[in-house]
């Protein structure tokens, strides 16, 4: 079963369990899917107020609703690509070719490990534009939720590049390595920016109230 099909209550006992998947690049996964679900929700919301511009928050409403797709799928992604690399290593070393393979396997697997956080990092930095976007033409009404949509995109960025940091520590081809560590500080640098710029300006505008 995937984790995607799970109740929230098992994928929960299953996270907090010994196994070690699904671990940090799922959950920072799902909390992608959640920003972006809850940025979709704050559009929703608009498009059905006489008050706001519709048709720019239903253009919003459909990117974040694509995004969390994206970002739900990332959640088994990530677990799958640990299992590669597991499994791997249960594979035999008794003799040079065997060990040859198996180290190539673990790299593959270790390779798989990097991309997914560094896509899930990708995937919410997009979907905080989104949500960057529609900050000042959104139904303020859903403020706190935009604000947490953001938080929660944050976390994914953060937590997704803790695991780009952890695999290319293993994986042997270091211009690879160094390459995806870029790449992963320059989107979270954005991130942050944003994020922050979201967070603030939201909270701000609920004191003015």
């Amino acid at each position: 079963m995937k984790l995607t099909e799970m109740t929230v209550e098992a994928y929960l006992a299953l996270l907090s369990s010994d196994a070690p998947a699904p671990g940090g690049g799922s959950a920072a996964a799902l909390c992608g899917a959640q920003g972006a679900g809850l940025a979709a929700m704050a559009a929703g919301l608009t498009v059905r107020s006489p008050k706001y511009d519709g048709t720019a928050a239903q253009r919003l409403q459909g990117e974040s609703l694509v995004q969390v797709q994206k970002l739900q799928d990332q959640i088994d992604r990530d677990a799958d690509a640990f299992h590669l690399v597991s499994a791997a290593y249960k594979l035999p070393k008794d003799s040079e070719e065997a060990r040859q393979k198996r180290s190539q396997a673990i790299q593959a697997g270790t390779l798989a490990s990097t991309q997914a956080p560094l896509e899930t990092m990708a995937l919410a930095l997009e979907a905080l534009q989104t949500a960057r976007t529609l900050l000042g033409q959104f139904n303020t009404n859903a403020a706190s939720d935009l604000g947490v949509a953001a938080l929660n995109l944050l976390a994914a960025v953060k937590g997704a590049w803790l695991n780009v940091l952890i695999n290319t520590t293993s994986l042997k081809d270091r211009q690879q390595a160094e390459d995806f560590q870029r790449k992963g500080q320059t989107i979270l640098r954005e991130a942050e920016a944003l994020a922050a710029e979201i967070y603030q300006t939201l909270e701000t505008s609920l004191w003015d109230q």
